[in-house]
């Protein structure tokens, strides 16, 4: 059964430690839109790991690992990212990770032209993680780019090179800079020759594995309402991080998705900028920012947080098609007295008890109600009878507002830290 793993949110909702969870069922993990501009943050009795952009499913023995065309790779980080998993003993070699040829590079003067737009734009920034995602997809779009399979098939690589960086300087003129047609070639061969020998056509391994029966496992960066067509525009990624993309993203578009498991905190999180209308301030902010450890696993930033957001995850799990979801980090909430929900917005006296357009999200305030909060260590619970009795209504509120059965609730951090839902809640 071929399943998406996907962020019903704003992303950071624990997808890469369900990957890595449910990965152990699976023979092939795919990675199929974004770079890294994200971390997913997996724990296991291998240690703790924070990957940016390799799938998940490195951590588990056994299973491909894919990159997708629909990802843009800074193959200087590839490198490094790679190296950080070999000194924790992590073998990643061509036979368990794959790179599709039609993956875009995000190149060196991507990563300056984030910077200096974001500096540009100064308190009316986006918050960009800064890594030159928004400006390689543009260059995709504008047929302007590199792709892997440049390192092993382009008759005239340094030609292509000069070729861009002309096009490239007329568009950075304004700033003041210029692009060095031998360095940019110069770091593209220096990176390139570690990448290379990954570099493959992952479409011949897809159709191979759908011969074969194997089960493949999707997995997203970031949430619903990052996503470049149904999310906050333009305070989104710049690529689609829904579960439909994924068989296109993954170079596979003749697979088929028979299960989405939308990936959902007990609580609201997000990274950069645009409207978060359930956010808190003050001490009680700063309260569960330090209890959920709310720090980007990608860029160290300090996340907004604010209670579970009704109407955004209904929505999130609307656009996703989730036919399951997975709560996570419920043990974070331990330490309150009564848990916020935000159950609704208001604008000018109009009630929206369903996400409205983006625009509309400016001037919203939260509607609050409270659920009894259950103030005692859940972390070694193992089944749904092991947690106390307000856990269980809080999930249960959950389910029946979002309208998708919890089949999962994570408990803690580690791969073991979870509870299976089965039966009625």
């Amino acid at each position: 059964m071929n399943t998406a793993i996907v962020g019903i949110n704003w992303g950071d909702e624990g997808k890469g430690r369900m990957v890595d969870l449910l990965s152990e069922n699976f023979d092939v993990v795919v990675r199929y839109q974004g770079g890294n501009n994200a971390g997913h943050t997996v724990i296991n009795e291998k240690g703790k790991f924070v990957l940016n952009l390799l799938p998940s499913g490195i951590l588990r023995d056994g299973v491909v690992n894919v990159m997708g065309p629909g990802m843009v790779i800074d193959i200087k980080h590839f490198s490094e990212e790679v190296q950080r998993l070999a000194d924790k003993g992590v073998s990643v070699t061509p036979e368990n990770l794959k790179v599709s040829d039609r993956a875009v590079i995000c190149m060196p003067y991507h990563v300056q032209q984030d910077i200096m737009e974001e500096d540009r734009l100064a308190d009316k920034k986006a918050g960009s993680t800064r890594r030159g995602i928004g400006p390689v997809y543009a260059d995709k779009y504008f047929r302007k780019a590199f792709k892997t399979g440049d390192l092993l098939y382009s008759a005239d690589l340094y030609g292509k090179v000069r070729d861009i960086c002309e096009w490239k300087n007329i568009q950075i003129a304004g700033y003041g800079k210029t692009i060095d047609v031998d360095e940019t070639y110069y770091w593209l061969m220096k990176y390139g020759d570690i990448i290379k020998p990954f570099v493959c056509d992952t479409g011949e391994l897809f159709l191979k594995a759908q011969k074969e029966g194997k089960k493949v496992l999707f997995e997203a960066q970031l949430g619903a309402l990052r996503d470049i067509d149904l999310g906050i525009y333009p305070y989104t990624s710049s690529s689609s991080t829904i579960a439909a993309y994924a068989p296109i993203g993954a170079g596979a578009p003749f697979l088929k998705i028979d299960k989405t498991v939308g990936i959902v905190k007990a609580y609201s999180s997000a990274v950069g900028g645009g409207p978060f209308v359930c956010e808190m301030s003050g001490k009680a902010a700063e309260a569960l920012r330090e209890a959920g450890g709310e720090y980007g696993a990608a860029t160290g930033r300090p996340r907004r947080v604010g209670p579970l957001d009704i109407p955004a995850t209904e929505y999130g799990v609307r656009v996703q098609g989730a036919d399951e979801i997975v709560v996570t980090k419920l043990d974070i909430l331990s330490y309150m007295d009564k848990i916020p929900v935000c159950v609704a917005y208001e604008r000018n006296g109009e009630i929206y008890k369903t996400f409205p357009y983006p625009d509309l999200l400016d001037g919203c305030k939260p509607v609050i109600e409270y659920k009894k909060g259950w103030k005692c260590d859940i972390s070694a619970a193992k089944t749904l009878d092991d947690l106390p009795k307000e856990a269980r209504s809080y999930l249960r509120y959950i389910q029946k507002t979002v309208g998708a059965k919890i089949t999962y609730v994570s408990v803690g951090a580690e791969r073991d830290s979870y509870i299976k839902v089965s039966g009625r809640m």
